[in-house]
């Protein structure tokens, strides 16, 4: 079964917020930017409905899920 537009965005963000913590503990406080702004991007994707890794991977033709889904008028 292959994952969904919504699956990827999730498993790669909360993949790089995992990714980012380790790092700022092992390496350098400052990875905890990173994770700042992943966050932000996900908060802001929220209200605006645009998110940059959901138009790569759209374009790669990985199919949308409900989550990422234009709505439908009617």
């Amino acid at each position: 079964m292959k994952a969904t537009l919504d699956q990827l965005v999730f498993r790669i963000a909360g993949s790089f917020v995992l990714l980012s913590l380790l790092l700022a503990h092992y390496h350098s406080a400052n990875w905890l930017w990173f994770t700042a702004f992943v966050g932000a991007n996900m908060l802001q994707a929220s209200f605006t409905g645009f998110c940059p890794l959901a138009l790569i991977l759209r374009r790669f033709g990985v199919q949308p899920g409900p989550a990422f889904c234009p709505a439908k008028s009617g």
